[in-house]
């Protein structure tokens, strides 16, 4: 499980609070949505949840263990050990192939069938290409290969199907929900697309840095039965 206790973030020394003490439970296994409108701080809490930002108090815990207090070293070896991660930005290298991009996450640990995951994603025809050959949507699902590859326990994505069009975008949500079930990782998704969130176990709502709403789904959508 993942536990926030009393989380808050500032930016500006202070002035402009965006995590105005959120407490929130996030259960193994689990497919949870962090929605909210823009600057509510949605991203914020995801960033830091999984520890890629630090709060400026209270407590983020994977089971015991705090990240928190881990020092930059730790914390680094931490994220990569557990988790993966889906950004709106690609973040990919823009020398190396699909395919190369795609393995770097699998060599992490040492896994040798990650193609399974290229052809899931419809890029199986792409492997020799690099990001500067393929469109945007092309790209974000090499972004979704490369983190998937890495077999994390959690998974995280920041509005992952942005760049895709309406049957990319359900087939890629499709795969992605079918292996979070099979393979058992916690997945956390923010997204302001209320479609997307009737597929989730649980939707959290952020307003201006709080909960404002927990909304558990008893029959979670499929990604062909949402709206788009």
């Amino acid at each position: 499980m993942i536990v926030a206790k009393n989380i808050y973030k500032t930016y500006k020394n202070g002035s402009v609070k965006v995590i105005n003490g959120i407490s929130v439970e996030i259960e193994d296994g689990s497919f949870t949505v962090i929605s909210g409108a823009s600057g509510s701080g949605k991203s914020t809490l995801m960033s830091i949840l999984s520890g890629l930002e630090r709060p400026d108090s209270g407590k983020i815990l994977y089971g015991k263990e705090d990240i928190t207090i881990l020092n930059d070293k730790d914390l680094t070896k931490f994220r990569r050990e557990n988790t993966g991660f889906i950004f709106q930005q690609y973040y990919l290298l823009s020398h190396l192939s699909v395919d190369k991009n795609v393995k770097m996450g699998a060599d992490l640990v040492k896994n040798s069938e990650y193609r399974e995951i290229i052809n899931a994603v419809g890029l199986e025809d792409k492997l020799k290409s690099r990001p500067s050959e393929l469109s945007g949507g092309e790209q974000q699902r090499v972004c979704i290969a490369r983190a998937l590859a890495k077999k994390p326990k959690v998974l995280f994505l920041d509005e992952p199907t942005g760049a895709l069009d309406e049957a990319t975008g359900r087939s890629v949500l499709d795969y992605l929900v079918k292996l979070q079930k099979c393979d058992g990782f916690t997945m956390i998704m923010v997204t302001h697309n209320l479609n997307i969130a009737d597929m989730a176990d649980v939707v959290i709502k952020i307003g201006s840095g709080k909960i404002v709403g927990i909304k558990k789904n008893k029959n979670p959508k499929s990604a062909y039965e949402i709206g788009w």
